[in-house]
């Protein structure tokens, strides 16, 4: 029975390589997706066995896509692709549902490896990272669970991307006075009462692009 791969990377050359890559080790990309939004479109239409998501994708990115994509097609194995090695983003992506984390500066064999293995039941991280992870599931590494929702951590990202209000009501399908709710709600919960220090902890977040 073939595996439906979706890979999910805003870089059109990026999934040209891997696809090429994977089709080398006898596997195949059936589904791909330039930002997370259209990746959760697509699992809902035909939830995937295997999904590679990028951390750092425009609209919705790979944290939130993951969060998501384990509610909605909690039989999906979540492999985050990242060039990432620090400690917060390893850690929130595995509380994000990720059961694999493979860096993209590793040989393609990584990947292959880890696709396999989480289809096995397994837990698969780069060795570069493997400390980080056992060490914080051994409960010697604390992290606090993130404070915001779902919604404000959408609408953080793209008011960090440069969207206006207006912008992000019309998209979202929100009114504006709930779009500004939200993100008085959100940078009060952080603790951030400035627009640049807001786009500057979404960025060092991995949750939007510099």
């Amino acid at each position: 029975m073939p595996i439906h791969i979706l890979l999910a990377d805003d870089h059109v050359m990026v999934r040209q390589a891997l696809r090429t890559c994977l089709e080398h080790a006898g596997m195949a990309v059936s589904s791909e997706a330039s930002d997370g939004q259209e990746a959760l479109e697509i699992a809902h239409a035909q939830p995937p066995d295997v999904a590679l998501l990028d951390i750092g994708m425009p609209r919705l990115n790979g944290l939130e896509t993951a969060r998501r994509l384990r509610e909605a097609c909690p039989q999906t194995k979540i492999i985050v692709l990242t060039a990432h090695t620090e400690d917060s983003y390893v850690l929130e992506a595995m509380q994000a549902g990720a059961v694999g984390y493979v860096l993209k500066t590793q040989p393609t064999l990584d990947l292959v490896q880890a696709i396999r293995h989480v289809l096995q039941g397994g837990m698969y991280v780069s060795p570069q990272v493997s400390r980080t992870v056992v060490t914080a599931y051994l409960g010697h590494a604390d992290r606090p669970l993130d404070p915001l929702t779902s919604r404000e951590r959408e609408i953080l990202q793209r008011i960090a991307e440069g969207e206006t209000t207006k912008e992000i009501a019309w998209r979202l399908e929100l009114s504006a006075k709930t779009v500004e709710s939200h993100r008085s709600r959100l940078m009060h919960k952080l603790d951030i009462h400035e627009m640049a220090t807001l786009v500057r902890y979404t960025i060092r977040r991995g949750l939007a692009h510099p």
